[in-house]
């Protein structure tokens, strides 16, 4: 979750919404991404997908059967339909999304068994930490009238 938040504050400085995200492998990271959705004008520039797809990338698959997703913040639908198409086994987040979580907090994309894959969730890692450096972003923008 440590390189997940790295991969936030990366986004922070780039003034994109502090989320970062990385894939394991075998204990060795595969995949990283933060949000670049204003940077890349591409709303589906979330810290998920792009990690998701250097690690589909890297393993030269579209399945990431083995892999561990660390994202700082709860997945939204897109992102949590990713991760059910990416076979992805495992997936851990910091803080939880009220408004767009679809893992726990309004819907739960990874473990509906109408799916025909499932994912092993673990949540609430580094929560405040990951919440706070979102929290900042979010008072920092609305001060300078921007969201």
């Amino acid at each position: 979750m440590r390189a997940a938040i790295a991969e936030a504050r990366l986004a922070l400085d780039e003034d994109e919404v502090p989320i970062g995200s990385v894939v394991v492998h075998d204990g060795r990271i595969i995949g990283r991404g933060h949000n670049q959705r204003e940077a890349l004008h591409d709303p589906t520039a979330h810290a998920e997908m792009i990690a998701i797809t250097a690690a589909a990338s890297h393993l030269q698959s579209w399945r990431l059967e083995g892999c561990t997703l660390y994202v700082t913040l709860e997945p939204c639908a897109m992102c949590a339909g990713a991760i059910v198409l990416a076979r992805l086994p495992r997936l851990v987040f910091g803080a939880r999304d009220p408004k767009a979580g679809a893992c726990v907090s309004l819907y739960s994309i990874p473990t509906d068994e109408r799916l025909n894959h499932r994912v092993q969730m673990e949540q609430s890692i580094l929560a405040d930490e990951c919440g706070a450096m979102l929290q900042e972003f979010f008072a920092r923008q609305r001060a300078l009238g921007k969201k």
